[in-house]
């Protein structure tokens, strides 16, 4: 399915006026027998798409927590070819599209051609590479695009314009607005221009523009999604995941609904 699958849970998230909500979960973390019921839960609580952490051991985009949450999944064992053969298990009764976020090293070790068609079989949709530059796409696009696989582009405030416009016009699936300068982590509050930051490249994008990188409250979720088309949440649901806090993360998801409008910013 891939790309269409993507573009798919979008259209149906906005059929009903709502936003899209997308959880970030490292795979592994409580060990990858868990995924499955993980993925689940998401898919269950309203997310639209489930993205999916490969654990590295060089995280240069990850936060504290999210680093944390690595070192717990390789502590526990992980490999990224125990987590396709999971995702392989439960690809019959999931709905869900999953992307994958994974550093370009794992990928070239495992095999570049081997990896997307590897991809195809477990049931992976799109991924987030975020350590691959403009520059260096043509090390993956032919294949991932022989596979039908989505790739979901990065961009972030202290880009140029005219990279910035490049990014929005390349990207498949949606575009990954990042919109904090640094890592990965929950923020109490977002630099000044967040909201035009977001309008523009709602200008230059054809696909749904997620803001992501420090969203921690419902009242963000519902504040930084109405200037784009939704919203990407991670190290908060890792720490409430990992914390067994499930409710919580129920409550994130409920705010990208229409019908959580009464949430008071």
């Amino acid at each position: 399915m891939g790309k269409e699958k993507i573009d798919a849970a979008f259209a149906k998230v906005f059929s009903k006026g709502d936003k899209a909500f997308v959880p970030y979960i490292m795979a592994g973390d409580g060990g990858v027998e868990q995924l499955a019921e993980q993925i689940s839960f998401l898919e269950e609580s309203g997310a639209t798409v489930v993205e999916l952490g490969i654990p590295f051991s060089d995280p240069v985009a990850d936060g504290p927590v999210i680093q944390e949450a690595g070192i717990r999944a390789l502590q526990n064992g992980t490999t990224l070819t125990g987590i396709l053969d999971s995702l392989e298990k439960g690809k019959v009764t999931r709905k869900i599209p999953i992307v994958l976020m994974t550093y370009f090293n794992l990928i070239y070790f495992y095999g570049i051609e081997k990896f997307a068609k590897r991809c195809v079989e477990v049931g992976v949709d799109g991924l987030i590479i975020p350590d691959l530059p403009l520059e260096e796409e043509e090390l993956v696009t032919p294949e991932l695009s022989k596979q039908n696989i989505a790739l979901i582009r990065l961009v972030a405030p202290t880009s140029p314009q005219n990279r910035i416009e490049e990014i929005a016009k390349r990207t498949e699936g949606f575009l990954y607005a990042v919109t904090v300068k640094g890592t990965t982590g929950a923020r109490n509050q977002y630099e000044a221009g967040v909201e035009s930051y977001l309008a523009d490249l709602k200008q230059y994008s054809q696909a749904p523009v997620l803001a992501g990188f420090g969203v921690s409250s419902p009242e963000q979720v519902k504040s930084l999604s109405s200037h784009c088309d939704g919203v990407i949440v991670g190290s908060k649901i890792v720490d409430l995941l990992f914390k067994g806090e499930r409710k919580e993360i129920a409550q994130l998801i409920a705010a990208s609904k229409k019908d959580a409008a009464k949430i008071t910013l």
